[in-house]
């Protein structure tokens, strides 16, 4: 399995994008603006995108990239999220005002876009990769990502802050290798940190003393 972070700012300018993580050819884990350094080919080879959440700046790629290859593509692409995260793209994306809803383009028979829910203790395999909701702390909906291979596994937080529930799940998983966790905002800025439910590094490294296993960071 190879993993390539495309984006992982939290905000946009010269060689900054935001969250995207593309897994192998076929998978993507959020659609930040970081879906943009993709060309046309692999833009077409995306297949599957799990959503770790609603924000724009995980998310916003996503009706650009059907936009690009819905029409060259032999089946839906499929966005697996949290049944209150797709609510929020069926009210507030794809609505027909912001956007049109693909799940109905060309016909609701053959549509270009599916939605597969996927709650927490649920998960899901594609070519020998098994993905899992994990539960963090964040201001909306929101979960991490337990994405686990013959070879062992990796976790994605998305967006959260301090979260026991988060932590026990990573202690929970015995052949966890590699681990990606949201630092979004600088010990300065401990107050916007707090209000949006992001980790500072100061609140990082005191999450981190509770981890029974020492993966890779």
């Amino acid at each position: 399995m190879k993993l390539t972070i495309l984006g992982c700012s939290g905000g946009i300018g010269s060689g900054r994008h935001t969250t995207c993580l593309k897994v192998d050819d076929d998978v993507l884990i959020d659609a930040g603006t970081g879906i943009t350094t993709l060309d046309f080919e692999q833009l077409l080879a995306i297949d599957h995108v799990f959503l770790t959440h609603a924000h724009l700046d995980h998310t916003l790629g996503l009706p650009l990239l059907l936009d690009s290859v819905g029409d060259l593509r032999a089946e839906p692409l499929t966005v697996h999220a949290l049944p209150d995260v797709l609510a929020v793209l069926s009210a507030h994306l794809f609505n027909w005002h912001l956007w049109p809803d693909f799940r109905e383009i060309p016909s609701a028979a053959s549509p270009w876009l599916r939605f597969a829910p996927l709650d927490f203790g649920e998960a899901f395999t594609l070519k020998g990769r098994t993905f899992r909701p994990l539960p963090v702390n964040h201001v909306v909906p929101a979960c991490g990502v337990h994405l686990a291979t013959a070879a062992g596994s990796l976790v994605f937080s998305g967006d959260t802050t301090h979260s026991e529930a988060f932590i026990a799940a990573l202690n929970a998983i015995p052949d966890l290798r590699h681990l990606i966790i949201d630092t979004s905002f600088e010990n300065a800025l401990i107050d916007i940190a707090q209000a949006s439910k992001h980790h500072w590094p100061d609140s990082l490294a005191a999450e981190l003393q509770a981890l029974s296993v020492r993966p890779e960071l």
